[in-house]
C-alpha cells in the first residue's frame, strides 16, 4: 500500500483519488479552498441556486465507468440523470432560429433543412461523417490512452478535409475550424454554428484545427445529460465515493511546493509549513511551476516544451450572469439556447486579443429542476459568454462587470422575452472570480486537447519529468471539461497501479 498525497479536489483530481483508493493505496487530498469539485461550483440565494462551472454532462460513460469501477452502486443510483431535448436552441442574427434534438443525427439534419433551407442538414450531416472518421482515427491516443512518447503523430489533423479544387491554383484543403466553415457548409450561419461550438470550449476558429469539429460530433452523439441538483449533484457523488472509499480530504489546505527526495516525488509541504510524505504525488489542480522549484513539472522532450494550448494566445475565462427571476419557466423553454452574436469574427479578435467583445455570443440555461429555485413562480437563468482572462481584462472593475453584465442579459432577451423587467436579483461572476477559486491564472478554463497544428493544442502529459509526479484535470492531458478530466484520473491512476507499462483502458 502506497501514501499518495493529491494536490486539489477538482474533478479529475477526485477521479484519480477513488481509483487509487479503491486499488488499496491511502490517499489524502489537499484542497487550497473548503470545499471540492473545483470549477464545478454551485452558488445559492434566497432559494435560487445556479451552477458556476459547467451545465451539462457529455460521454456519461466516463463517470459511469469510475463508478463501476470504484463501488457496487452505478452512477445512475447516486445522481439522477436525464438527455435534455432539444439539446441546444439556436439563434442567429438574422433572426432565424433552429432547435436541435438531441442525440439524433436524422433530427437534426431534418430540423436544419427546416430552419435555414433545403441541403443545410445535409451540410451539416456530412461534415459530422467526417468528425466521425476523425474520432475513430484519434479517439484513443487522444483521450484514452497516456499521452505517447512520440506525441508528434498527434501534430497531424486526422480531420478528413474535403478537396476544394479551384480553377488554375491548386486545390485546398481546410486547417482550422473558421476553414472548413468557410469552404465546407453551405450557410453561412452552419459555419456560426461550427465557430460557435469551438468558442464555447474557449478555442479560437480562426486557430483551432479542423479536428475541433470531433467537439460537436461528440454532442451530437452521445447526447447532453443534466444531472438533477445540477452538475454540482454529480461533484457530490464523486466525493462521496472518495469517502466511501476512505479518501482523506483536508481542505484550506495549499500546497506550496513538491518534495523531493533521492530524485524522484516525496510528498508535499503546504503552505502554512506542514510537512506531508507519499510515495506518489498527483497534481490535479493549475500546475504552478513554482510547485517543483529546480525541476520543472514536464518531462523531457514532452509536448509540454511547446506553447500553451492554443499557439501561445491567452486562454479565455468566462463570464456568467447569474439572474433570479420572477415569472414561471415556460413549459416549452429549451435548456440551453445560444444567441449567436451578429460579428463572429470582431467577437474572436476581441476575446483573443485580450479586449472585451461588443456583441457577445451569449449560452442561456433555463434547467426544469425545482432545486434551483424557491416555487414554481420563479426561474433560474445563468448567462455565459467567454471572454478574455483576468489581466487582459481587469474583471474587478466593478463598473465594467455591471455593464457587460448589462450587455449579456440585453442579448439574453432574445431568448427569453421580458428578461430585464423580471430580474430580482443578478450575480455576476468573472474570470477574476474564477481565479479565486481555482487558482487557474487569469481564471482561464482549459480546452479539450485536440490533435493537429503540431501539437499545439495537445497539454501536458500525465506523466511528469520528477518520478512520482503525476498530473490530472483539465490542465494536463486530455484536457478541459467534465469527461476529459474524468479520463485524466482514470489515466493516472493506471498509471500508479500498473506502472509505465499501461497503456489506457480498453
Amino acid at each position: 500500500m502506497a501514501r499518495i498525497a493529491v494536490i486539489g479536489a477538482g474533478m479529475g483530481a477526485m477521479a484519480a483519488a477513488a481509483r487509487l483508493a479503491v486499488a488499496g493505496h491511502r490517499v489524502t487530498v489537499y484542497e487550497r479552498s473548503e470545499t471540492f469539485g473545483g470549477s464545478v461550483g454551485r452558488y445559492a440565494r434566497d432559494g435560487f441556486a445556479f451552477d458556476t462551472g459547467p451545465s451539462l454532462l457529455h460521454l456519461p460513460a466516463v463517470y459511469r465507468d469510475l463508478f463501476v469501477k470504484t463501488g457496487k452502486e452505478p452512477l445512475e443510483r447516486c445522481v439522477t440523470m436525464t438527455q435534455v431535448d432539444p439539446a441546444s436552441r439556436h439563434l442567429f442574427a438574422d433572426g432565424t432560429a433552429v432547435s436541435l434534438p438531441n442525440a439524433s443525427r436524422a433530427g437534426v439534419v431534418a430540423a436544419l433543412d427546416s430552419a435555414l433551407g433545403a441541403g443545410a442538414g445535409g451540410s451539416w450531416g456530412g461534415l459530422l461523417d467526417r468528425a466521425r472518421d476523425a474520432w475513430d482515427r484519434s479517439r484513443r491516443p487522444l483521450l484514452e490512452e497516456p499521452l505517447r512518447a512520440d506525441w508528434e503523430v498527434l501534430g497531424r489533423d486526422p480531420y478528413p478535409a474535403l478537396r476544394q479544387r479551384r480553377l488554375l491554383r491548386p486545390a485546398r484543403l481546410a486547417g482550422t475550424v473558421a476553414e472548413v466553415g468557410a469552404w465546407e457548409l453551405t450557410d453561412p450561419r452552419l459555419a456560426a454554428l461550427l465557430d460557435g461550438y469551438a468558442l464555447s470550449y474557449g478555442l479560437d476558429p480562426l486557430r483551432a484545427p479542423a479536428g475541433a469539429a470531433l467537439l460537436p460530433y461528440m454532442e451530437e452523439t452521445f447526447g447532453s445529460w443534466y444531472v438533477a441538483g445540477g452538475i454540482r449533484a454529480l461533484a457530490q457523488a464523486v466525493y462521496e465515493r472518495c469517502l466511501a472509499r476512505k479518501v482523506e480530504f483536508v481542505f484550506g489546505a495549499e500546497v506550496a511546493r513538491v518534495l523531493e527526495k533521492d530524485g524522484r516525488a516525496a510528498g508535499v509541504e503546504l503552505a502554512e509549513g506542514t510537512v506531508a510524505e507519499a510515495d506518489h504525488v498527483v497534481l490535479g489542480a493549475w500546475p504552478h511551476p513554482d510547485l517543483v522549484p529546480g525541476q520543472g513539472l514536464w518531462q523531457s522532450g514532452d509536448v509540454t516544451a511547446r506553447p500553451r494550448p492554443g499557439g501561445g494566445t491567452p486562454v479565455p475565462g468566462r463570464f456568467q450572469v447569474l439572474l433570479s427571476l420572477r415569472g414561471a419557466r415556460p413549459a416549452d423553454a429549451a435548456h440551453r439556447t445560444v444567441v449567436h452574436g451578429a460579428d463572429g469574427a470582431a467577437e474572436r479578435e476581441a476575446v483573443f486579443g485580450g479586449r472585451l467583445a461588443a456583441g457577445p455570443t451569449v449560452t442561456v440555461i433555463r434547467p426544469d429542476d425545482p432545486t434551483t429555485r424557491p416555487d414554481d413562480a420563479h426561474e433560474a437563468v445563468t448567462l455565459t459568454a467567454t471572454v478574455a482572462p483576468h489581466g487582459a481584462v481587469d474583471w474587478t472593475d466593478g463598473a465594467l462587470r455591471e455593464r457587460y453584465a448589462a450587455t449579456l442579459i440585453e442579448a439574453a432577451g432574445a431568448a427569453v422575452p421580458g428578461i430585464r423587467e423580471r430580474v430580482l436579483h443578478a450575480e455576476v461572476r468573472t474570470p477574476a472570480e474564477s481565479a479565486a477559486d481555482t487558482g487557474a491564472e487569469g481564471g482561464s478554463v482549459p480546452a479539450p486537447a485536440l490533435a493537429g497544428a503540431g501539437g499545439a493544442y495537445l497539454h501536458p502529459g500525465n506523466r511528469t519529468r520528477l518520478p512520482g509526479l503525476y498530473l490530472a484535470g483539465g490542465w494536463s492531458h486530455p484536457g478541459g471539461g467534465l469527461a476529459h478530466a474524468g479520463m485524466s484520473g482514470a489515466l493516472v491512476a493506471g498509471l500508479i497501479v500498473e506502472g509505465d507499462g499501461f497503456r489506457g483502458s480498453r
